[in-house]
């Protein structure tokens, strides 16, 4: 009998995990739960489902991270997500249908929520910001959302917006009025910033490093407002550690430009998404990718997977910003780019570093010569993370100080402007204005409209370029 109860028990269980599986994939997903594997590892980190969250986003290396403050008061990374699709370049979305997925610092308040979605669950941005409308930007229904189809969105997989939603929607519950998300181009590295020191968006991604060196470093959201034309960060205080930070990465930039660090610019054909999804595309195709990753959303299919064959192009650029070649990548990862590096100019990955001279070995038979001056033999170093190797034969002895010094004032030069006042057009420096809060779009998810009729074939077809009201909150109709 009691063997009979427990098999019985056991039945009901599964039967009602079963309903709620499917619940969650009609009208309750606002009640999606968090991962039970997602609480063990919150609860082995200190934190708990109540405590605030933090969402951090990079483009080239296509991942999307979940922080978590923990009961000291500072964030801790909870999850780094692998993001499946993101549409653009890198650089800011500037206007309505540029296909490009906004950049900066965002609030995301609960009514930017939207558990109707046709992309599963998603929440807005909050695009465009303060900083987007003070340089006239424009563009509607930047969200966060499943489907692996993007057209200016961050798309993850359906069971990882989920997930991710479900941690936003705990931390709004217990009382966190705006969850930050931080979008970068790139994780703010030296090697990042001196790849793309050239590029005409680079001291706006400087200005947005200020925001990121104080969060990396305090483990504490910074109060973000907008003047002059820029992000400012603290009301523009700054602690004495964060600043020692910048500094630090500026000597960092100047000695890899020093050391040779091509310029470089990434070109997509239209975005990207993380290497474990592009493997498995190209093992699998696209319809395979399709029902793993979008298994709960409206049949869209994966937008435009002609441009995820290989990676973007790697335009090498002289000292003034001119293309001197240029080659593909097969993926945006350090290793890939530099490959395409040594083919679009190989001379930017053969220039040897300098090395020190050996110390010359002691004889180990009696010297009867006179005594003579001797110079080590100089070898050459090879160029970092450069594929292909430098020769190993020996060199004359380096020229004098003064034939270097022109290439030395060149790659210093960088430090001065380093995550200080350079700007670009449209980036004001002058004097910094009073700062003016950014606020939150009152009630940015609030259109209705009709899902499109539902396709007759089984088939999932791309859809590149979505209505805005694919993403406005709506009933579901099935």
């Amino acid at each position: 009998m009691a063997l009979k109860q427990l098999a019985l028990v056991a039945f009901v269980a599964l039967t009602l995990a079963a309903c709620e599986e499917e619940r969650y994939r009609g009208a309750g997903r606002h009640n999606i739960p968090i991962p039970s594997a997602t609480y063990a590892l919150m609860s082995e980190k200190g934190m708990s489902k109540d405590q605030p969250i933090l969402i951090r986003s990079y483009k080239k290396e296509s991942e999307l991270e979940v922080w978590k403050r923990k009961a000291d008061g500072r964030y801790a990374l909870l999850k780094t997500f692998p993001m499946c699709r993101w549409s653009g370049q890198l650089g800011p979305k500037v206007r309505e249908g540029d296909r490009m997925a906004p950049e900066g610092f965002y609030a995301i308040a609960p009514q930017q929520m939207n558990p109707n979605s046709s992309y599963y669950v998603s929440f807005n941005m909050g695009y465009p910001n303060a900083y987007d409308r003070a340089h006239g930007r424009t563009g509607a229904h930047l969200m966060v959302h499943g489907a692996c189809s993007s057209a200016g969105c961050y798309s993850m997989t359906d069971d990882q917006i989920g997930e991710i939603y479900a941690l936003v929607r705990e931390a709004q519950n217990a009382g966190q009025k705006a969850v930050q998300m931080q979008a970068f181009p790139f994780r703010m590295t030296a090697k990042n910033l001196a790849q793309h020191r050239l590029d005409p968006n680079i001291a706006f991604w400087k200005n947005l490093k200020e925001g990121s060196d104080y969060f990396e470093v305090v483990k504490d959201e910074p109060a973000v407002s907008v003047a002059g034309g820029r992000y400012v960060f603290n009301g523009g205080s700054e602690p004495a550690e964060v600043a020692a930070k910048e500094r630090q990465d500026a000597v960092e930039v100047a000695a890899l430009v020093a050391k040779g660090t091509p310029a470089i610019r990434l070109v997509y054909d239209d975005g990207d998404q993380h290497n474990s999804f592009k493997q498995a595309l190209m093992a699998g195709g696209a319809d395979a990718l399709n029902r793993r990753a979008s298994w709960a959303s409206r049949d869209v299919g994966i937008s435009r997977e002609d441009a995820l064959a290989s990676g973007p192009s790697v335009v090498v650029l002289d000292d003034k910003g001119r293309a001197k070649g240029t080659a593909r990548a097969a993926s945006a990862d350090d290793g890939a780019v530099m490959a395409a590096v040594a083919a679009a100019a190989p001379a930017e990955v053969a220039r040897p570093e300098p090395s020190k001279p050996e110390p010359a070995k002691a004889e180990t038979k009696p010297f009867t010569a006179p005594a003579t001056t001797q110079l080590a033999r100089i070898q050459p170093g090879k160029a970092e993370q450069a594929p292909v190797l430098a020769s190993t034969t020996s060199v004359p002895v380096a020229a004098p100080a003064e034939e270097s010094k022109p290439f030395l004032q060149r790659a210093l030069s960088f430090m001065p402007t380093f995550g200080g006042s350079s700007s670009t057009s449209g980036q004001s420096t002058a004097a910094v204005e009073a700062p003016v809060e950014v606020t939150v779009p009152a009630n940015p998810t609030n259109i209705r409209a009709p899902l499109p009729p539902r396709r007759a074939t089984n088939l999932r077809t791309s859809s590149l370029d979505q209505s805005p009201a694919a993403y406005a909150s709506q009933p579901v109709t099935r």
